[in-house]
């Protein structure tokens, strides 16, 4: 059986989030796809730019430092997410890669960002643990004013939205009031983006108002490891 090519799935993916705008009377252009590219080598990465694609999201460092370089010749420059944990110790590094970094989860990274921005006015969007899942980062919903207004007082960022993950689920209706609990949070603060959905959930999440959605799978197939 053929396999699809990465340009085929992304105009398969584009179809599903048109298909979804158009259940939510919302335009397809209100949304950003971020291809997340971890594991995925930059060859990967060469063919989704080539076919259109132009938000790139990594969740390490490490790698992204082997594999941006690798692709300074793309033009015009895509745009690089950091879409994984960072570590305070790593955002020197973060800062000469990415263009924003989505996953600020604590006021400390938000300082040590500040700290290292080097003059430049740093692009994110803050973590928030909806759920409440012992395993993942991100404010509490009640953390996250204070939090808020503690970063948006630092001249170095540009606090532009928020970010979640929503807990795994075989239906993704069932994570559909993950979405719509940051939608309200979002627009009880004044923000613009929000960073929700991936593979298996995007579709419910710009059903409710998602402005970047971040996807490997649907994109690049199952990572090398898996």
């Amino acid at each position: 059986m053929r396999v699809s090519t990465i340009a085929e799935r992304i105009e398969a993916v584009r179809l599903q989030i048109a298909d979804a705008c158009l259940r939510s009377g919302r335009s397809p252009e209100e949304v950003t796809i971020v291809a997340v590219t971890k594991g995925f080598p930059p060859e990967a990465v060469r063919e989704a730019f080539a076919a259109g694609l132009s938000h790139f999201g990594e969740n390490r460092v490490q790698e992204a430092q082997a594999k941006i370089p690798l692709l300074a010749n793309l033009a015009p420059r895509p745009t690089w997410h950091m879409v994984g944990h960072l570590q305070t110790n790593k955002v020197k590094a973060a800062l000469e890669l990415f263009d924003i970094v989505e996953s600020v989860d604590s006021v400390h990274l938000g300082q040590a960002i500040a700290r290292h921005a080097g003059g430049k006015r740093v692009p994110l969007l803050l973590e928030v643990n909806v759920s409440g899942e012992a395993s993942k980062y991100g404010f509490t919903l009640s953390e996250l004013p204070e939090a808020l207004r503690s970063l948006q007082a630092l001249p170095e960022l540009d606090v532009r939205g928020l970010m979640t993950v929503a807990p795994i689920a075989e239906d993704p209706e069932t994570v559909r009031v993950v979405f719509q609990q940051l939608r309200g949070l979002r627009d009880r603060l004044y923000l613009k983006d929000l960073s929700m959905g991936m593979t298996d959930d995007f579709e419910v999440a710009i059903q409710e108002g998602a402005t970047m959605v971040r996807i490997g799978r649907a994109i690049f197939g199952a990572r090398p490891q898996e």
